[in-house]
C-alpha cells in the first residue's frame, strides 16, 4: 500500500507506541490524524508530524466520527492503527477477601475491546466508500494493538487480558467480514517495549534492566520504532490478513 496519497487514524497517538507508529506512518507520507484524550501530547505530535489532533473517546461514536472526517479531509481513509489502551490492575480476590470492582473491569473493556472495535467499524464503513487502490479492490487496512497478556495474563492482569483476549479473538473473523470490501485486518501482540509510563530515572532504568532480563532474546525491553516497524509491515504488506503477531523478543510472561 503506497501512502503517498493517503490519510491514517492513530488512536492513542500522542505518546508511546501510538506515537510510534504515527511518525513512522508520517514518515511514509501520510497525513495522520491523532486521536487522543491528551490534548498536550496529541496536539504535539501531530504539529510535529505535518497532522491534526483531534480529542475523543475511543468508546463514542461521535467524537471517534470527527476524527474520521478530519482524516478524509486530509486525503482519502486507508489506514487505523488502534493503539488506545488502558490497564487497571487487581486481582479478581484481593489479600483481604475484596472483589475486584465490576466498574475497573467494566471501564477496561470499554476503553480496549468496545473502543477497538467502534473505532474500527467506523474506518471500516468510511474506508468501504474509497476507490479501489488496485484490481484486487483493496481499499485499506487496520492494525489492532492487543498484548501478549492476551496469552500470558499474569497474576492482577484479569481485566487488561481479558480486553486483549477480546481483541485477538475478534480478528479473523472481522477480517472475513471486511474481505468482502477489500480491508485487511491484522493485530499485533506487544511485549515488554520501553514507553513513558515506566517513568525515568536512575530506578526507573533499573527496573527496566530487571524486566528485560525474563526476554529470551535480546534481554532488554523493546523499543517503540521497532514496534511502529511491524505495525507499518501489517499495513504495508498486502498479502498479511487476518493474522496477529507476537512482537515480544521470544518472552513468555510468568504467573508474575
Amino acid at each position: 500500500m503506497d501512502f503517498s496519497n493517503a490519510s491514517a487514524i492513530i488512536t492513542g497517538g500522542g505518546s508511546g507506541l501510538g506515537e510510534a507508529c504515527a511518525r513512522r506512518i508520517a514518515s511514509a507520507g501520510a497525513k495522520c490524524v491523532i486521536l487522543d484524550m491528551n490534548e498536550e501530547t496529541g496536539k504535539k505530535v501531530a504539529s510535529e508530524i505535518g497532522g491534526e489532533f483531534v480529542k475523543a473517546d475511543v468508546s463514542n461514536a461521535e467524537q471517534v466520527s470527527v476524527a474520521i472526517d478530519t482524516a478524509v479531509g486530509l486525503a482519502p481513509l486507508r489506514a487505523l492503527v488502534n493503539g488506545a489502551g488502558i490497564g487497571a490492575a487487581g486481582r479478581t480476590v484481593d489479600r483481604k477477601g475484596d472483589p475486584f470492582k465490576l466498574e475497573n473491569f467494566e471501564f477496561v473493556l470499554k476503553v480496549n475491546l468496545i473502543g477497538t472495535f467502534n473505532c474500527l467499524r467506523l474506518a471500516a464503513a468510511m474506508m468501504a466508500k474509497m476507490e479501489p487502490l488496485d484490481d484486487q479492490g483493496q481499499r485499506g487496512a487496520i492494525v489492532n494493538m492487543a498484548s501478549v497478556a492476551a496469552f500470558d495474563g499474569q497474576i492482577g492482569q484479569c481485566a487488561y487480558s481479558a480486553s486483549k483476549g477480546g481483541v485477538v479473538g475478534m480478528t479473523l473473523p472481522i477480517a472475513r467480514d471486511l474481505a468482502a470490501i477489500g480491508i485487511r485486518v491484522n493485530t499485533i501482540a506487544p511485549g515488554l517495549f520501553d514507553t513513558p509510563i515506566y517513568g525515568t530515572g536512575e530506578a526507573s532504568d533499573a527496573f527496566k534492566a530487571k524486566l528485560g532480563e525474563s526476554v529470551l532474546f535480546p534481554k532488554r525491553l523493546g523499543y517503540a520504532d521497532e514496534l511502529a516497524s511491524m505495525v507499518f509491515e501489517l499495513l504495508t504488506n498486502d498479502y498479511m490478513n487476518g493474522e496477529v503477531v507476537r512482537a515480544d523478543g521470544g518472552v513468555r510472561l510468568p504467573p508474575k
